[in-house]
């Protein structure tokens, strides 16, 4: 289709929406918060009551509303032939990961700036056609890496590249997943099975390892190796007590465990907590009727321990980069806190410690300590979601990629890292991570 253009007019840049789930929801609160900036004009969702409640509350026209993204392509394409011009100035793509290689290159085909949920895809040959179709577009690429984008991380990025602390020399990184975070998504939801989605450490993780390759930059990752297992979330594991059941409403322990359905939804629904985690398991807005039928008639009241889950509840990585700075990440499922990241960075005058709140400056030199508190804003991830959806208007705004602080090739590494990490966790080597970026490009015939 040619390469795309900046959008014309001074109005609110305009959006279509592809997946109307979670995360096109997050993103898409700043249209609401922000209508001068951005506007939904047109949505793509199989979810009828999803679809219709999303399109309500963002004003979209009726003949904008389709079922799924290929109806939405090919209006778009009658639109262009008409008229020369495209529905909507950005894409955000929000559809389950294994879709999303296919749904970016075809709009990106047609012109469309695009802001693609993580991860990229879930595999590395379709990562790379990615980054090939972008490129040839000469698009705007945002990627829903959301950490790098919080008043949290953007404050500690700024001292990082400061340098006033010295060369960073190590960094120590914890994703605490959450218990029953782990068990909704992991173990029971879309993400619970790598034939079904992709292996833990990238459908959750991605992103951590993105923000450790942010702060390093611009020295790259040299060599990676990895551990980790399904250690708890099994049959092995499952209490003596729950005899068997496979069901949480019909298990005799289901009041003394951790991970019960009832605990997770259906109590949670009866308080009148009607978002996550609730909002996801239901078409439409739950109550105590739908979310019932969910958990007696879906994989959502299964057990954990009767599960046919198969991704890691735990994983440890090891980076060292090619500067000689090593880092180490580790991403489990068995905590109270959720998602609320906890990092060391070591520095050759200094050390910050934070945990996504605030974090603590300690200068060896001066002899100080300082805390540091960004202001937190509404929104996941600490506002990173916010962050990153404000970015990425401006960026296509203003025709600057630039703006974002990465690029699809940047974006593409990372993923690579990630990939390597995985293979090491495997194989049960040390991987070259140079030498496995190689590899995958010249496997990759465009």
């Amino acid at each position: 289709m040619g390469q795309s253009t900046l959008p014309s007019g001074t109005g609110p840049l305009t959006l279509a929406i592809i997946g109307c789930g979670q995360r096109g929801r997050a993103y898409t609160d700043y249209a609401l918060q922000e209508p001068t900036a951005c506007k939904v004009v047109a949505i793509a969702e199989i979810r009828p009551k999803t679809r219709n409640l999303f399109a309500q509350a963002h004003s979209v026209d009726k003949t904008l509303v389709f079922d799924d993204w290929k109806e939405l392509h090919k209006a778009s394409a009658e639109t262009i032939k008409a008229v020369g011009t495209r529905l909507a100035d950005a894409v955000i793509v929000a559809v389950h990961d294994q879709m999303h290689m296919e749904v970016v290159l075809a709009f990106a085909e047609q012109g469309y700036h695009i802001l693609c949920e993580k991860p990229m895809s879930t595999n590395i040959d379709d990562c790379i056609k990615m980054e090939a179709a972008v490129k040839k577009a000469s698009i705007i690429f945002g990627m829903g890496h959301v950490l790098r984008y919080s008043p949290y991380n953007t404050a500690l990025t700024e001292i990082i590249r400061s340098g006033e602390l010295g060369p960073l020399i190590n960094v120590v990184h914890v994703e605490p997943v959450g218990y029953f975070h782990f068990a909704h998504s992991y173990v029971r939801g879309h993400w619970a099975k790598e034939e079904d989605s992709c292996f833990s450490l990238m459908t959750k993780s991605c992103h951590d390892i993105d923000i450790l390759c942010h702060w390093l930059s611009p020295s790259g990752p040299s060599r990676v190796s990895s551990f980790g297992s399904l250690r708890h979330f099994r049959k092995q594991s499952k209490p003596a007590a729950a005899g068997a059941a496979t069901s949480c409403l019909e298990c005799p322990y289901e009041k003394d465990c951790a991970y019960s359905a009832k605990k997770i939804y259906l109590d949670r629904v009866a308080r009148g907590e009607k978002g996550w985690p609730v909002s996801p398991i239901v078409d439409g807005v739950p109550d105590i009727e739908s979310v019932e039928y969910a958990l007696r008639h879906t994989k959502w009241g299964r057990c954990v321990y009767e599960s046919d889950n198969d991704v890691c509840d735990n994983q440890v990585v090891n980076l060292e980069f090619d500067d000689g700075t090593t880092a180490s990440f580790t991403m489990v499922a068995q905590t109270a806190l959720i998602c609320e990241r906890q990092s060391r960075l070591h520095f050759a005058s200094g050390e910050i410690v934070g945990d996504m709140s605030s974090f603590t400056v300690t200068d060896f030199r001066k002899g100080t300590v300082k805390k540091h508190s960004p202001g937190l804003e509404g929104g996941g991830h600490g506002g990173g979601d916010l962050g990153l959806i404000r970015t990425f208007v401006a960026a296509v705004r203003t025709g600057r990629q630039e703006l974002l602080g990465t690029d699809v090739s940047e974006v593409l590494k990372s993923h690579l890292t990630v990939f390597a990490a995985e293979t090491s966790r495997r194989e049960g080597r040390v991987v070259d991570c140079v030498a496995f970026e190689k590899e995958a490009r010249e496997r990759v015939s465009l």
